[in-house]
This record gives C-alpha cells, sequence and structure tokens, in this order.
C-alpha cells in the first residue's frame, strides 16, 4: 500500500504543470448560507478578470451547483472515479464563462478508496492543471471528503452570517478543522454573508476571530463581507447567478472586490493541482 502511494505521488510530481492553478475551498458549518451562491458567482467574477475557471460542486449529498447555473448534467465527479468516464468528457462549458464539474450523492467513496483507483483518479484530475482557478463547493459541516478539500485547497473560505446560530457554527467548524488538520498548513478565512452594513460584516467577524485566537490559539483571516441583497434570492428564482443578473449590485460589488484581494495574495509555493492531489491522499490518511 506504501509504495503504491509513493509512485502515486512520484507520478502527481512528474506531471506537475508549469502554471500555477489556484485552488480554493468554499465551506460553512451549516447549510443555508449561501456558501454555493458564493462559490458560483466567485467563480463567475473570476471569470470576469480574464481567468480560465473551473468551477466543482463538491457537495456529496446536497449537490446544487447546478441548479443555481440553470444546468442538467448528465454525468459527474462519480462517472470519472467509477471509471465511465475520463474528467473531459464530464466538464461542461456554461454561458457564464467558467467551466463546471458536477458532484454527486455517493461522492464519499472518493475519501476510501484503495491507492490503485485513487491512481487512475488523480491522472484524471492533473487535466485540470490548464486552469487558472480551481473552485470547489464543499458540503457543508465536517464529512471526511469535506475534511479533504479544505486539507488540500491553497486557500479555505469558511461562510458564515450574522446569525447567532450560524457564528456559533462557523467557530465549530475551525475547531474541528484545526483539532483535525492539526498537522496541515491551512490557510483559512472569514467571509460574512448576507450582511446590512460594512460595520456589522466587520463586527462579526471580529468577534469570530477573536474567539478563535483565544480559545484555539489560532488566526483566522477576514477576507470581506456580501451584502444582503434581493438580487440574490431573484437571482436563484431565475437560476441565473446574481453577477449576471445585476452585475453592479452590491453583493456583486462585494464579491469583486472579494476576488480582487484573494488576486492581490500570492499563492503559496506548493500551490496547484499536483500537490493538491498529494495532500488530499496524505490527508485522508489523518482521519
Amino acid at each position: 500500500m506504501e509504495e503504491q502511494l509513493s509512485e502515486l505521488r512520484a507520478f502527481m510530481g512528474k506531471e506537475k504543470a508549469e502554471q500555477k492553478t489556484r485552488i480554493i475551498a468554499i465551506t460553512s458549518g451549516k447549510g443555508g448560507v449561501g456558501k454555493s451562491n458564493i462559490a458560483v458567482n466567485m467563480a463567475i467574477a473570476y471569470a470576469g478578470l480574464g481567468k480560465r475557471v473551473i468551477l466543482i460542486d463538491g457537495d456529496m449529498g446536497m449537490a446544487n451547483c447546478n441548479v443555481l447555473l440553470n444546468i442538467v448534467p448528465q454525468y459527474n465527479l462519480m462517472h470519472v472515479v467509477n471509471h465511465q468516464k475520463k474528467m473531459s468528457e464530464i466538464i461542461l462549458e456554461t454561458e457564464f464563462g467558467i467551466k463546471f464539474i458536477a458532484g454527486a450523492n455517493g461522492f464519499s467513496k472518493l475519501a476510501n478508496l484503495p491507492v490503485e483507483e485513487l491512481d487512475g483518479f488523480a491522472r484524471e484530475f492533473s487535466s485540470l492543471s490548464n486552469a487558472d482557478i480551481i473552485i470547489i463547493d464543499t458540503g457543508a459541516g465536517i464529512a471526511n471528503n469535506v475534511l479533504q478539500f479544505i486539507a488540500a485547497a491553497d486557500e479555505v473560505y469558511i461562510v458564515t452570517t450574522p446569525e447567532p446560530t450560524a457564528i456559533t457554527d462557523a467557530y465549530g467548524i475551525i475547531k474541528i478543522i484545526t483539532t483535525e488538520l492539526v498537522n496541515q498548513e491551512l490557510n483559512l478565512k472569514l467571509l460574512v454573508n448576507r450582511v446590512h452594513s460594512a460595520d456589522e460584516g466587520k463586527r462579526i467577524s471580529d468577534r469570530i476571530v477573536n474567539i478563535v485566537g483565544q480559545f484555539l490559539n489560532y488566526k483566522v483571516d477576514y477576507i470581506g463581507f456580501i451584502y444582503d441583497d434581493p438580487v440574490v434570492q431573484s437571482s436563484v428564482i431565475r437560476q441565473k447567478p446574481f453577477m449576471v443578473v445585476n452585475p453592479t449590485s452590491k453583493p456583486a460589488v462585494c464579491l469583486k472586490h472579494i476576488v480582487g484581494r484573494i488576486e492581490k495574495t500570492d499563492m503559496s509555493a506548493d500551490s496547484g493541482v499536483s500537490n493538491f492531489l498529494q495532500k488530499f491522499v496524505g490527508g485522508r490518511k489523518k482521519h
């Protein structure tokens, strides 16, 4: 088993592309905080900068990015895991300038694949290394595959809202992440959704950052906020992202600012698809 794992890592190291791919995981402690909506619209905001973007729905039980994009996918990642399709055959072009890979129920199987099957999956996943940005919408909560994505991503954005339950759950997911992935180099950032003012966003973030620092001895950065606005709900009903419905709306402008901040941060030396896969495989052994 260890020999196979070493061979897999060696393969991924050889396949390392010259270009750097920034891999972002969007997660949350609870559902209903707008995580998937942010993932979809962040992908579109990045495409607006001329980036080659792939959005992956990594939610194994409540995959819904396709609903927000008004897409009915015929194939998903499980078809790749089960050797029924190649990665190139399941990637969907969208009208929004991004590519999309659908998730599916049962996606947790990926967390338990034997190494020989992971070898094939890694070879397929490596084909995504021509993207500039890969955004993974994880499931909410602490399923094994969620922790694997978090351990492997270059940056992790934890979405919360001003609701007391969302704040509590945001702290809870940070506690679990920092406890379960204690040996991992994590890059966690906080994003506060559905605020009514910049002050509210800062106040909520300060509360979480301070509690995390005090009780977990861990530093979480604040990346920004997104305004609560009727355009978001109306865009969901229309199944058309708010970045497209109204690109000058408050939520759209906020998200553009957040993407701008992300782009100003340098990528770490171990960014990219090959290193993502190495950390994904290695992270499995820790939980």
